[in-house]
């Protein structure tokens, strides 16, 4: 693995395991040699994938015993996540769950026959260790062959029989209701977030609640979001001293994290954040998305405009060590008053505030948190709030810069065409409603780095960038995460190039992953390699599922076109996976926000106008305040002749500037109201 680009692949390359990469070489090998395939999947910032590592995989014995049993195969799961999708089902089909790193033994045929997640190098309670693991295979590798492949066989088809087309139904305005009402039974209503630890922000739960408060006017939706929103941005989730959102919490009450940093999360959280601010108006909230942009503006953007993938959450060897404080430290950086400013306004404690044995934390480090908002807590220490604020950012500017010359947690400097998608989409929508054009600046440079550096010879996307190289074929999720950042992108600048080749990229979607006999998107193309099955997912994890981003985009790219098509398409895979979302609607939340625009009420906006003349941008300036997910906005420029936006939208054609002022055209559910050139009418016509 040594030759890999893959950050994951390299950290292994001098265990003294015998890691090959994933390819015929390997399974060559093991056919050759007749043995089955240890099978590692994980990637570079998963804490536990260190702990195995350095437990069994750095162990003489045990990688002397590994090479002898097994050809054993490294995959970085974010590299190929078709691998790992597959995979995982396999795991969570044997064992009722799933995680990284995730270990398959399989046989040369890539058909498993053993699946789990971390194991430790000694059997411990009802886990089994690798020694023990390693003498039962070999022993029934030798002994009992054939119930082996029996085995195999048997799961194989199982997991292809799970993915048989199921009877289709309608989604209707019920199922939507059904995903609020689930949610609010998860709901904590003491500390915010859904379900117990550990704790996820989820934030397209947050974005979905925002549509269905926006579609009924239930103030439970709206309150639910707000709570969640509070209650990480106070929390240890959040690093307070340079910003940016850690992937979990470990408890409910989101103040001990699991420190690793994910750019899918960054993009995520701050555009929940942003369309609460549309929402709800509150600076906090304004406030955070920045602070978000400016961490990944800061620590996660390459020198070409390219976004990089993660931060570990260990450094030295201990999780946790580069965020955390104990009340000396930040004494020897601030002069007495603000240090004690930073003790009271944070929770520090001389003793520690989080010393739980399992933990791992020690006695007298601190996770920095709040415990209310700055506004209340200027309010009880009698400073008004805009000298508490000057004071705090002052005093966390000088602990940041300490924190600096710490030994830093690894950080995965891959580029991945979907994260940095979202966090196209983020950025852009971030710069327009929060008017900050450096981050539509950075999203256009982000989007122009893909367009020019992460393309095959055929114009097809490519997956992962690292040191000059581009590599391996793009996978759904990076044609519906970069479609809709180029979506985003389009709107936020108005640019036809960026809807073009959203576009482009959606045809090629089409024309190779389009499941043409029953719907949906296949996780890869159909000229891409077989890994046991060709799987379909739907399901909204950490991250929304490439077929319910995909469906969104269809129906945003049919509006803005008036391409009736695309809808259909969106349809269908709303059809398809209709069965498999009824058992969990909680579980699709994407998907239901996709839902929610094809069932409307949908708005189309077209402004024709001078995109530098006040008029125009005052009235555009009033669109992206506002909250209305379920609207497009075009723009026809009426100082062109012949405007390029007709040869995509060809109903913007006729729609001409009245008296040479800025010209609002708005349909709403395929009716089209008269043009008016007044903000306020403009709005009235919308709502």
């Amino acid at each position: 693995v040594i030759k890999e680009k893959s950050p994951y692949l390299l950290q292994h390359a001098y265990n003294p395991v015998d890691w090959h990469p994933w390819g015929d070489e390997a399974f060559n090998k093991a056919g050759k040699e007749d043995k089955p395939i240890f099978l590692s999947i994980g990637y570079s910032t998963c804490h536990w994938c260190h702990v195995m590592e350095k437990e069994s995989f750095e162990d003489p014995d045990i990688a002397r015993l590994m090479n002898e049993t097994f050809v054993c195969i490294k995959v970085d799961r974010e590299e190929r996540p078709d691998i790992d999708s597959a995979y995982m089902a396999v795991c969570q089909m044997m064992t009722g769950s799933g995680g990284w790193p995730l270990t398959i033994i399989m046989m040369s045929d890539k058909m498993p026959f053993f699946a789990g997640t971390y194991i430790p190098k000694e059997s411990r309670s009802s886990r089994m260790g690798m020694f023990d693991i390693i003498e039962k295979v070999k022993e029934l590798w030798q002994l009992r062959r054939k119930d082996v492949m029996a085995s195999a066989e048997k799961i194989t088809y199982a997991l292809s029989s799970a993915s048989d087309i199921q009877e289709r139904e309608e989604l209707g305005e019920a199922i939507i209701k059904e995903t609020f009402e689930r949610l609010s039974q998860i709901f904590d209503s003491g500390h915010g977030g859904f379900g117990y630890a550990p704790k996820f922000p989820t934030p397209h739960h947050l974005t979905f609640l925002l549509r269905y408060w926006k579609r009924t006017g239930d103030a439970q939706a709206l309150l639910m979001v707000e709570k969640t929103l509070s209650a990480i941005r106070l929390g240890g989730i959040y690093d307070h001293i340079g910003f940016g959102f850690h992937r979990y919490s470990t408890d409910s009450e989101w103040l001990l994290p699991h420190f690793e940093k994910m750019l899918y999360d960054q993009a995520l959280i701050a555009m929940a954040y942003t369309e609460a601010y549309q929402a709800a108006g509150k600076e906090e909230y304004k406030k955070t998305a920045q602070e978000i942009f400016t961490y990944v503006l800061r620590d996660m953007t390459d020198k070409d405009g390219g976004f990089y993938s993660a931060e570990d959450a260990d450094s030295e060897g201990e999780e946790g060590k580069f965020y955390l404080w104990t009340t000396d430290e930040v004494r020897n950086v601030l002069c007495e008053d603000d240090a004690n400013l930073i003790i009271r306004v944070f929770n520090l404690e001389e003793e520690g505030n989080f010393t739980e044995e399992a933990t791992g934390i020690k006695k007298g480090e601190n996770i920095l948190h709040f415990q209310r908002l700055v506004s209340g807590i200027a309010s009880e220490l009698s400073i008004p709030e805009t000298e508490f604020r000057n004071r705090l950012d002052a005093a966390r500017t000088r602990l940041f810069d300490a924190r600096v010359k710490r030994v830093h947690p690894h950080k995965d400097d891959k580029i991945l065409t979907d994260w940095n998608g979202l966090m196209i989409a983020a950025l852009a929508k971030g710069g327009s409603v929060l008017d900050e054009p450096a981050y539509i600046e950075a999203a256009k440079r982000a989007a122009d780095f893909i367009l020019k550096k992460m393309r095959d010879k055929g114009g097809r996307l490519l997956h992962r960038y690292r040191n000059e190289d581009a590599a391996l074929s793009g996978f759904l999720d990076d044609y519906a995460f970069f479609i809709w950042g180029l979506i985003e992108l389009y709107e936020a600048t108005f640019d036809v190039t960026y809807l073009k080749s959203a576009l482009e990229f959606n045809n090629i979607l089409l024309n190779h992953f389009w499941d043409k006999n029953n719907g949906g998107f296949y996780l890869t193309s159909d000229d891409a390699e077989f890994v046991l099955i060709r799987k379909k997912e739907i399901y909204d994890g950490a991250a929304p599922s490439g077929n319910s981003a995909a469906m969104l985009n269809l129906l945003r790219l049919s509006r803005m076109t008036g391409n009736t098509d695309l809808e259909q398409k969106a349809l269908h895979i709303s059809q398809h996976f209709s069965k498999t979302i009824l058992q969990a609607p909680h579980g699709h939340t994407f998907f239901m926000s996709a839902l929610n625009l094809a069932l409307g009420p949908a708005h189309e906006a077209v402004i024709a106008g001078r995109l530098q003349e006040e008029d125009t941008r005052a009235m555009l300036k009033t669109l992206k305040s506002q909250f209305m997910p379920n609207m497009v906005v075009l723009f026809s420029p009426c100082d062109e002749e012949s405007p390029e936006i007709t040869r995509i939208a060809e109903f913007t054609k006729n729609l001409l500037c009245i008296n040479g002022r800025a010209t609002a055209y708005v349909c709403s559910n395929y009716n089209c109201k008269l043009p008016t050139t007044d903000v306020v009418e403009m709005l009235k016509l919308l709502k």
